[in-house]
């Protein structure tokens, strides 16, 4: 757990308290767990989120090891677990960092997007977890768990107001319905920021873009509500219910074109607050997202029979202007260049998963489980490109595709441990996964006139059937000092990527890669449990890894390497000197490598000219340029990150405290792109916090002031290539916030 939650559990005590996570699938307390295993209080998380930020982004660099972006606003968050993840922007796109909320998986990165709120804990597990929670778990899994009913009444809430028109409420409460039979608890989720961000292009538009326009853009809209029962008809059997559904309106990632010029990565005269878009109509995105599972659990009397079942469904669109600028302001011979525009519908998604596990009780010498999962993930997408939205004589209503994907996964799995002599006890766990995909393109982007034109696949289907494993021991030295090995090998599916089609251009695709790590860690108390410390160093190589480069329409193309090889440490460290303050450091380091000196991803150009500073060995074919890309480091993998929380708490008179916490986080050399350049990159970006407070007594209400990026950095997150645009963090938000609890 994080220094500010720690800190708040037992703001007088000397001790830090025990951390209890299901990393396993069972509860056990971390400092006995044979993983590396990042945690984070939902307090903490929820003080991150203070300012409006999107919930998952606000996860970004909080652990050791875990970094978190978007280049596709807050309906399409990329995770990255020691440098392992996906930079593809595609709606099909897969991930290798699994998401699973309350237990449940969610695959289609869309559902990776909800918001978590009225959590409880986050779970960082690092490393590949393809054992108990499936394929596609090469870099890792983030596990949240929220607050679940109880039988006494209780609840949380925290109303945060700031900069930008920002509100945001996260609060949970519940209670029996019927005393020892039926409990609920309602959550809910409410963010809401003004448009902030003007459009100061004057000219005309040819899509009929209202321009220009004073508070054109920036703002967004996110309702959730989330309603749990826990039905406990006997003292073996009970049933867990759950539906949640969410509302979003918003503003995709805002470009800003020519923010970066040749031979630098310095943003620092881009304004935030000022855009000069010609198209896409100010960037409109919009989602709604659906969801409900049934846990149910019997305990058979040494063993525990357990049934999830869960089905999510989406829909909603993504509109942007894609070259970040208007074309006119950036002319080539006295002609306006470079228009883009593009809008992606997820029309219909509907994911169905089954898992079935028995798992033995008790925590005694030998424990076990087995079970088996299902999953199926069905939808229909459709890509828009420039010219279907034009007011004008080139319109082409036919510039458009329609896909259909299906994704269906069997899968067994085992897993056993055993303490073969006092304090030695030995992990081992196993499973096999066939995953299929497959692809129909069910329309084409034909010529204003109906001809088709397009002469690729119209059907794609990839199968395979691949196994994941982990080996681990843990060896407690004493009931303070654990020592730990692990070895496992988990695996990511075949990937197919129809968007292309949009284009003209066939199909890309990806086979499967598989990632075999080794690490070797220790976890401590020190001091009389005043100093918590853990510590991990790995290696891992992932054999054909997935990349995605650019096409020559800027358009995202899989394929294949050899592989990539990284190596690193990962530390965390919480630390109580005096009673009232409670310290808290994170801290990671990677190297990597991609692996293969056959592999070439084009380059940033436009007109056919190259646009960046390219610093790789380079090949021409046709009028494209190509840098080898053997050697570079993996794609938005930080090569360090230090993050720092602290927090005092003074007591007062009453029984209340004043506080005062603060949070940093400094991020090391990132290169944005596959290969390396002078301008997508990013070294030295850091943020702030800062919030001051007073909690009444028995913490029943705090009121408090608080600042995110209190200093305004402004750190590039993102580029678009041919077109050298910048992505930005989030501005400062200064404001103040009520929270409470009762029970």
């Amino acid at each position: 757990m994080d220094a500010t939650s720690q800190a708040q559990a037992d703001a007088s005590g000397d001790a830090l308290g025990e951390i209890i996570v299901t990393a396993e699938r069972r509860e056990q307390n971390l400092q006995r767990v044979p993983i590396s295993v990042g945690v984070l209080g939902g307090d903490s998380l929820r003080d991150f989120q203070a300012g409006g930020d999107d919930t998952l982004l606000a996860l970004s660099g909080r652990v050791p090891s875990l970094y978190v972006e978007t280049t596709t606003g807050r309906i399409f968050p990329r995770f990255y677990i020691r440098g392992l993840g996906n930079i593809d922007f595609y709606l099909g796109a897969s991930q290798p960092v699994s998401i699973v909320q309350d237990d449940v998986v969610l695959e289609h990165v869309i559902l990776k997007s909800n918001p978590v709120f009225d959590v409880q804990q986050v779970e960082v597990l690092r490393g590949p977890q393809g054992s108990l929670f499936g394929r596609n778990t090469t870099a890792g899994i983030i596990k949240f768990d929220t607050y679940k009913p109880t039988q006494d009444f209780q609840g949380r809430a925290q109303l945060s107001a700031g900069s930008y028109g920002t509100v945001s409420m996260d609060a949970g409460v519940g209670g029996a319905i019927v005393p020892d039979v039926l409990a609920v608890r309602v959550s809910t989720l409410l963010q809401h920021r003004a448009n902030w961000v003007d459009n100061v292009y004057a000219g005309p538009s040819a899509d009929s873009t209202p321009v220009p326009m004073k508070n054109a853009m920036g703002g967004y809209d996110d309702r959730n509500v989330r309603v749990q029962l826990l039905f406990t008809p006997t003292e073996r059997l009970s049933f867990e219910a759950s539906g949640h559904v969410r509302s979003y309106k918003g503003t995709s990632t805002l470009f800003h074109r020519g923010a970066l010029t040749k031979g630098s990565n310095d943003v620092s005269d881009e304004p935030r607050t000022r855009v000069a878009y010609d198209e896409a109509n100010n960037n409109p995105q919009a989602y709604d997202t659906y969801g409900a599972s049934l846990k149910a659990s019997y305990d058979l009397g040494g063993a525990t029979l357990t049934s999830i079942t869960a089905y999510e469904t989406s829909s909603g669109y993504s509109r942007g202007d894609t070259d970040g600028g208007a074309a006119v302001n950036f002319p080539v011979g006295g002609v306006a260049n470079g228009y883009g525009e593009s809008q992606g519908n997820l029309r219909d998604l509907d994911q169905w998963t089954q898992e079935v596990r028995l798992a033995s009780s008790g925590d005694g010498r030998f424990t076990w489980q087995v079970g088996g999962m299902y999953f199926d993930s069905r939808d229909i997408t459709d890509f828009y490109q420039r010219a279907y939205f034009l007011t004008t004589s080139a319109r082409n209503p036919n510039n458009w595709v329609r896909l259909h994907n299906v994704n269906t996964s069997w899968a067994g799995f085992g897993q056993v441990s055993y303490e073969l002599v006092p304090d030695l006890t030995l992990t081992a766990g196993g499973r096999i996964t066939k995953d299929t995909k497959v692809t129909d393109l069910l329309k084409t982007a034909d010529t204003a006139a109906g001809a088709v034109t397009y002469r690729g696949r119209t059907h794609v289907r990839l199968s395979n059937t691949e196994p994941s494993w982990d080996v681990s021991l843990l060896y407690g030295v004493s009931p303070d000092v654990s020592l730990y090995t692990r070895v496992a090998r988990g695996f990511r599916g075949p990937t197919i990527q129809g968007r292309s089609a949009v284009f003209n251009a066939d199909f890309t695709t990806a086979e499967s890669e598989s990632n075999l790590s080794w690490e070797a860690g220790v976890k401590s108390r020190l001091f009389d449990n005043t100093l918590q410390l853990n510590a991990t160093v790995f290696a891992y190589r992932v054999s054909d890894i997935q990349l995605n480069g650019n096409d020559v329409n800027g358009n995202g193309v899989l394929f294949n390497a050899d592989k990539a090889e990284a190596y690193g440490a990962e530390a965390e460290a919480t630390w109580r000197p005096v009673p009232n303050l409670t310290i808290g450091l994170g801290a990671s380091w990677l190297h990597s490598e991609i692996k293969d000196k056959n592999v070439y991803a084009q380059v940033c150009a436009l007109n056919g000219q190259v646009v960046c500073t390219v610093e790789n060995p380079t090949i021409t074919r046709g009028t494209n340029v190509f840098a080898q890309i053997d050697g570079e480091p993996l794609p938005n993998a930080p090569e360090y990150n230090l993050d720092l929380t602290a927090r005092y708490d003074q007591p007062l008179s009453d029984g209340g405290r004043a506080f005062i916490s603060t949070d940093w986080n400094l991020q090391g050399y990132t290169q944005f792109v596959l290969y390396r350049t002078k301008e997508f990159t990013a070294n030295g970006n850091f943020e702030g916090g800062l919030k001051i407070g007073y909690a009444a007594p028995d913490d029943a209400w705090e009121l408090a002031a608080f600042a995110r990026n209190i200093t305004n950095e402004k750190n590039l997150k993102g580029v678009i290539e041919n077109y050298m645009a910048a992505v930005f963090n989030e501005p400062r938000v200064i404001g103040v916030s009520l929270s409470g609890k009762f029970r």
